[in-house]
């Protein structure tokens, strides 16, 4: 249909940073994880059928101070279901590292290109290592962060802070990879950052080797905030594409 053709176009074009959809990780009271796809923002939330069908196989890893499990998500209408979910303390990490490659143009040459779409839930902000190839980690002090690129720091990248209301605030790390954020209000926060890598590389698809030309990277870290002024409603929910 001629609305998905756009909407993966947009999505897989890697231009539209923050804008651009991402996953992100949710867990309601008493529920387990699920991972969403879509635009937090903006109260949108892919569906299947749909683009959330493009996904191929997200998984995730619970880390907590006894351990760590790692479990393939479970497709539900309107996400990804993780078979558990994070306490004080914990964080979950996930991705689709089997994404479908895309087309695109250098030129007169047509290449092949991989979205990551990544994400992050954390619980609180004492410092943690990397486990993401692009990660945000919580950096020690409430509201920051530090984001790493392949285990180093990255600096000057700039992170989009998102609540449920659309209200957003920009800022790029530091030489050190840091960047800080007040948050205002209760509830949910999604900092998102995105980073297009030009060097060519293999990995193992779902039918053996796949070569492309370069990644687009989109990692979310999300952490729901229990502190401040009562949240400002989410607007009404966008639609989702079909």
């Amino acid at each position: 249909m001629k609305t998905l053709s756009i909407a993966i176009v947009a999505l897989l074009a890697g231009t539209l940073s923050a804008q651009a959809h991402h996953i992100w990780i949710e867990q309601a009271d008493g529920r387990d994880a699920v991972i969403r796809f879509g635009e937090f923002g903006e109260n949108l939330r892919e569906e299947s059928p749909g683009l959330l069908d493009t996904f191929v196989k997200p998984a995730g890893t619970l880390v907590s101070a006894t351990g760590e499990r790692t479990a393939d998500a479970g497709k539900a209408a309107d996400g990804f279901t993780l078979p558990f979910r994070a306490a004080n303390g914990d964080s979950i990490v996930a991705e689709d590292a089997l994404y479908p490659l895309y087309a695109g143009k250098d030129g007169e040459r047509t290449t092949a290109n991989r979205y990551l779409p990544a994400a992050r839930l954390i619980t609180g902000f004492a410092e943690l290592p990397p486990r993401l190839v692009l990660d945000l980690v919580p950096a020690g002090q409430p509201g920051q962060f530090k984001l790493f690129f392949n285990g180093q720091p990255r600096a000057k990248t700039k992170v989009t802070l998102v609540t449920q209301s659309g209200w957003s605030k920009e800022d790029y790390t530091d030489e050190a990879g840091l960047v800080s954020f007040d948050m205002p209000w209760k509830g949910t926060y999604v900092a998102e950052v995105s980073i297009t890598d030009g060097s060519p590389g293999e990995r193992t698809g779902a039918n053996g080797p796949e070569a492309y030309d370069g990644v687009s990277y989109v990692t979310t870290a999300t952490y729901v905030h229990a502190e401040g002024l009562e949240p400002i409603p989410a607007g009404p929910a966008a639609a989702a594409h079909k």
